[in-house]
């Protein structure tokens, strides 16, 4: 395994849009919390508890999380697309020891990436806040959820990757999947609705990252269960790469 992972580190810091869409998550967080807290601080509704600063703060996750899914679909997707999969599969026949290695890496690389974004967006945004009262213990929840969150966004787009096979088609599905039927369940009406919406993908993902709970959810329930539909989409991408021709 320890030369899978080589090959696949190689793989992926020598593939440019890795370095730009890690940027782009990065500049993304910083650059939603230098705007909101900057905008509160100068309309004179600067934050009154440390909470309220952190989740300015961490705003940019919701559109952080689609540059990392599409990192995520292209880990996978790019070697589909110019034929390279057929010498990856060549080199490691054993198809689940080279998505084993896919995600190990990937998830190493974007989990230091992210919880670095965060922690800095959290750290300026404190910075122009300046609220009254920071509670260290919530910082840490905030920025370790944070980082949580936008690794499992980019595994979900691995996982689409590994199943739609097209970048075009896997992007749109962590579109959707991610950012638009979330927001379409919970205009769903009933019980049942809520209780859909309440399940959904990124409604109950991002619990980890706000830190509120939603119905029977906490931050970190609602991470499991998200947790839950990026394990759906990561088997069902590995059983269908097993049984597929490259």
């Amino acid at each position: 395994m320890i030369d899978i992972f080589r090959s696949e580190w190689t793989k992926i810091r020598s593939v440019r849009s890795t370095v730009w869409t890690l940027a782009t998550t990065a500049v993304l967080m910083l650059g939603f919390s230098i705007l909101l807290n900057a905008s509160a601080k100068g309309m004179a509704t600067r934050p009154g508890s440390g909470s309220e600063a952190i989740m300015f703060s961490l705003t940019g996750a919701m559109m952080a999380s689609i540059s990392m899914a599409t990192l995520g679909v292209l880990v996978i997707s790019s070697e589909y697309r110019t034929g390279g999969i057929r010498t990856s599969l060549m080199a490691v026949p054993q198809r689940m020891r080279l998505l084993t290695g896919k995600v190990v890496v990937f998830v190493a690389v974007s989990l230091v990436v992210c919880l670095v974004a965060s922690a800095v967006a959290v750290g300026v945004g404190l910075a122009i806040a300046q609220p009254p009262s920071i509670e260290m213990g919530e910082v840490a929840r905030a920025t370790l959820g944070s980082g949580l969150y936008l690794t499992a966004c980019g595994l979900f787009g691995l996982g689409l990757g590994t199943l739609i096979r097209h970048t075009p088609g896997a992007i749109v599905s962590a579109i959707s999947l991610i950012m638009v039927l979330p927001t379409v369940a919970i205009q769903l009406p009933g019980q049942w609705g809520r209780t859909v919406a309440e399940y959904f993908t990124t409604n109950a993902g991002l619990l980890v990252v706000s830190g509120d709970s939603r119905g029977s959810l906490g931050p970190w329930s609602g991470f499991a269960v998200y947790l839950a539909w990026v394990a759906v989409a990561m088997i069902a991408g590995a059983v269908l790469m097993r049984r597929r021709d490259a």
